[in-house]
């Protein structure tokens, strides 16, 4: 017998079951303002504005979304057209969630049943389940049809493992479906139809890996792909229910040969960078490509009529999008939007007011940063910060498109805002051909005065002004309060602080009858065979000191056993476990003498030992490990000492009499 490709089945077109939003007859009173979507020769030239939707905003908020935010940026500016991304929604609970059903439901159709289920009941399953129904549709056996039907009953039918969990995913997007459609019940049907036609789609799919047995990574690629689907479905019906004309964009078909071969052309071209290709390397994914693929989405939501919603899934990705990419390349998907649209920003919509000083969960003074540079975004992002992968920002940023943080709970928020750095390259501040140094804190836990010193230093913490020929105004994330007149108030202050959690510490101290250089080599080599990525290094000649994340290992604790193992040879190996990473991030700590000290010296008052300490080579991010258990307390520590520095404007000011070691002592 004939069965379903793999390829074919989920990268199959979507069925045409929602009308053209010019066709369609749901327009409400509202939708008078978007009307202005649709390009016209006598209308100003059109900007973009690009808004990602991360899977718990759409999961949790999205009528709020389709009524609130996107109507507002229509009405409020008729020229500028609205791109969104969207990634797959979050379910009622986290086991619930979309993306984790779907990997569930893969490893389901790879494994044995209880009944020990064998290829021929597979095939009848299959026959079965692509026999159509009395209305002429396809669809599953008569136990698919009736949701958490016993199939035991007297069928002969076997049912796989997988059903279940696709069962669970129909049930959380047909609940959606209430939400997301309120108005138009015919729309409503058509969305419903497309939802169960996926699903079976994913069955069919899953079917045809447990046959013969594989689901390889471009295949798994396609079947999350389904999650980002049905939520742009969603997000599409809602707005047409609500009159506001959209489009889904669909992405699976914008990487084809075609595409490859300019992508080859670009890298043999003059000036490509590539003088051809090499053995192992057509897979590689280089700037070239990823330039094309923004044009091609640019082109994609240019085309759309209406607000184009946009799939995170672009495409077979030469190698695997997981695997080339990893579970970010919605984020990337929006960036590259961005970048081919020449947005005016890329909006990233969280649940979050944007990016806080520490964590606001954990330290209740956290205030919300108006703008940070990309470096200090990468940092908080690579120590624990979830703000937007550094790989993302890049695309963005090196087009000089701001990327803005936003709250979907509170969309009149103005977020935080990531700039692009200044084109002119920061130049050394020389007084009487010396760089002039600021003067260091004068003791740990008090402020130190606001006053210039004379010969061009400033005082760490000190107001803008103090040092000639600095503006604090013109540079992102140089402090943390407000705009206008108050700030000239700001004062030179770092960034944030952050916390890495889930840490450990590997020590390996040479037993001296190796050379240094290869000490280092096989340390590294034995690092990178078993994929183990490392946060945090600090050296010397005969001892190497490590953080590791835990989560990043495969493995954990095979892993770990078996490097700890290839480096017995090597020298005496030891592992912390249980530990933290606490990060003090800031531009500005270029310029400013004495806040190592000040950080280090808080938490010794504070009472908390430090393992291992490390300083990035760009110099804006000083790091430490400590133990878990002191993580809290001195993430509070470092926040009240080094980030609330009081100031004419109020802001930040400290209790009287509350130094950092007896803050620390007091501290629960």
């Amino acid at each position: 017998m004939t069965t379903p490709t793999q390829d074919s089945i989920l990268s199959s077109g979507p069925p045409a079951h929602l009308p053209p939003p010019s066709g369609s007859g749901t327009r409400s009173a509202s939708s008078s303002a978007s009307t202005s979507t649709a390009p016209s020769s006598l209308s100003p030239p059109q900007t973009w504005i690009v808004q990602k939707y991360g899977g718990t905003s759409v999961g949790k908020f999205l009528r709020a979304i389709t009524s609130e935010i996107v109507p507002s940026y229509l009405v409020s500016s008729p020229s500028t057209r609205l791109a969104l991304v969207c990634s797959a929604r979050s379910g009622s609970t986290k086991a619930r969630g979309t993306t984790n059903l779907l990997l569930t439901a893969a490893g389901q159709a790879l494994a044995l049943d209880a009944a020990g289920q064998d290829l021929a009941s597979s095939v009848s399953g299959m026959t079965l389940a692509r026999t159509p129904s009395a209305n002429g549709e396809g669809s599953l056996s008569s136990s698919t049809g009736s949701l958490g039907s016993d199939s035991s009953a007297g069928t002969t039918q076997t049912s796989a493992a997988f059903d279940s969990t696709v069962d669970i995913l129909l049930q959380e997007h047909l609940g959606a479906v209430e939400i997301a459609v309120t108005h138009d019940v015919e729309l409503r049907k058509r969305l419903e139809a497309d939802v169960r036609g996926d699903c079976d789609r994913l069955r069919q799919f899953l079917l045809a890996a447990r046959i013969i047995e594989e689901i390889s990574p471009r295949s798994k690629d396609i079947i999350l792909s389904l999650g980002e689907r049905l939520s742009c479905r969603l997000v599409v019906a809602s707005l047409q229910d609500l009159g506001i004309p959209a489009e889904l964009v669909g992405l699976e078909s914008v990487i084809d040969a075609a595409f490859l071969e300019e992508v080859g052309k670009r890298r043999a071209s003059p000036g490509g960078g590539v003088g051809g290709v090499g053995v192992g390397e057509e897979n590689q994914l280089d700037q070239h490509f990823y330039d094309l693929l923004a044009e091609r989405l640019g082109e994609r939501c240019r085309n759309a009529q209406g607000v184009p919603v946009v799939t995170g899934y672009f495409g077979a990705v030469p190698g695997s999008l997981l695997q080339q990419v990893g579970r970010g390349y919605t984020d990337l998907c929006a960036a590259l939007c961005a970048v081919g649209l020449g947005a005016l920003e890329l909006q990233i919509w969280k649940e979050v007011d944007g990016v806080f000083t520490a964590d606001p969960r954990k330290v209740s003074t956290a205030r919300l940063i108006p703008s940070i540079t990309p470096e200090e975004a990468a940092e908080l992002t690579y120590y624990g910060s979830e703000v937007i992968h550094p790989f993302t920002m890049e695309q963005a940023i090196r087009r000089r498109v701001p990327i803005r943080i936003k709250n979907v709970e509170n969309p009149s928020g103005s977020g935080t805002v990531i700039l692009p750095d200044s084109e002119e390259p920061e130049r050394d501040h020389l007084v009487e051909g010396h760089v002039a140094q600021p003067q260091t804190p004068l003791t740990s836990g008090a402020n130190t005065p606001a006053r210039a010193t004379g010969a061009g230093g400033m005082p760490w913490g000190a107001a803008e002004g103090a040092w000639p020929g600095l503006e604090l105004s013109g540079m992102a994330g140089s402090g943390v309060g407000g705009a206008g007149g108050a700030q000239q108030q700001q004062r030179r202050l770092p960034t944030a602080v952050t916390i890495k959690e889930d840490v450990l510490v590997l020590n390996v101290h040479s037993n001296r009858k190796t050379l240094s250089h290869s000490f280092f080599s096989r340390i590294f080599s034995t690092l990178d065979r078993h994929h183990v990525a490392v946060d945090l290094i600090s050296t010397s000649e005969v001892h190497v000191s490590m953080a590791i994340s835990a989560a990043s290992l495969r493995r954990p604790s095979r892993t770990l056993d078996l490097v700890c193992s290839e480096l017995g040879p090597v020298g005496t190996v030891s592992v912390l476990r249980d530990m933290a990473i606490l990060s003090l991030v800031g531009r500005q700590m270029r310029h400013m003498v004495g806040v190592a000290g000040k950080m280090f010296a808080t938490l010794a008052e504070g009472g908390i030992n430090i393992e291992m300490i490390s300083q990035g080579a760009n110099e804006i991010n000083i790091s430490c490990c400590i133990h878990a258990k002191s993580a809290l307390k001195a993430l509070n520590l470092i926040h009240y000492s080094v980030l609330e520095v009081g100031g004419p404007a109020g802001v930040g000011v400290k209790p009287v009499g509350m130094e950092s070691g007896n803050f620390g002592r007091s501290f629960v």
